[in-house]
């Protein structure tokens, strides 16, 4: 276990990506939309280089959500849909700038999927109009336990059974990111089963039935 205490630039730069992530929450609630932040930003340790990712965690229709994010003054600046495996669903990712995004499901997910972002920590726009923080595997499969200092840090390997517990999730979803994310480390950034980017003058739902005709199975997944 190793205690990493925070400098006055990592609270700034905290801060600096919580704003954000709050003024994309507040456009969705105001159109009584629910989303949570996840990842670091809910962990407390970002970087220089730390994502804003929020989530909407159940489906919606994606013209609601495109249009809470334009009346808040939010322009896309990339839209695509993602399918990491076959047997994943799909989901539709908003870009608004580099390394900010929101995304949402087009498809039902497994409890898998959705613990993925417990995984990773998660809070909602509730939680970070209070200041919180939460526990968090990051990529390095390091268990990220916040403190008033900053956090401490350890290593989940040969302590998944642990993991689950303070973070709420099955054994099983803890064994497959650990699964994942090594082999992403032996071999590199591995790809997706699906990314299709879509013109931002086209909507998801036009793209979907582009992707239904040139992959018909994909309409088992939209079915589900």
């Amino acid at each position: 276990m190793r205690e990493v205490k925070y400098d006055a630039k990592r609270w700034s730069l905290l801060r600096e990506l919580r704003s954000k992530a709050i003024s994309i929450m507040k456009a969705l609630k105001d159109q009584q939309i629910p989303s949570i932040v996840y990842g670091s930003i809910a962990r407390g340790d970002v970087k220089p280089t730390s994502d804003v990712d929020v989530f909407v965690p159940y489906n919606v229709t994606p013209f609601l959500v495109e249009s809470a994010l334009r009346n808040a003054g939010f322009e896309p600046i990339g839209k695509e849909i993602v399918q990491a495996t076959p047997s994943h669903g799909l989901k539709a990712y908003i870009t608004l700038e580099p390394r900010v995004t929101v995304s949402f499901p087009l498809t039902k997910l497994k409890r898998r999927e959705l613990e993925f972002y417990s995984f990773g920590g998660k809070l909602s726009l509730d939680d970070l109009l209070e200041n919180k923080r939460i526990p968090g595997v990051d990529k390095r499969l390091f268990m990220i336990e916040p403190t008033p200092s900053g956090h401490v840090e350890w290593s989940i390997v040969g302590r998944e059974g642990e993991a689950a517990s303070i973070l709420g999730v099955s054994l099983d979803t803890v064994l497959e990111r650990v699964r994942v994310l090594t082999r992403r480390r032996k071999v590199g950034r591995t790809g997706v089963f699906l990314k299709w980017e879509i013109p931002l003058d086209k909507s998801f739902e036009e793209a979907l039935r582009d992707i239904v005709r040139l992959r018909p199975r994909t309409k088992e997944k939209l079915r589900g």
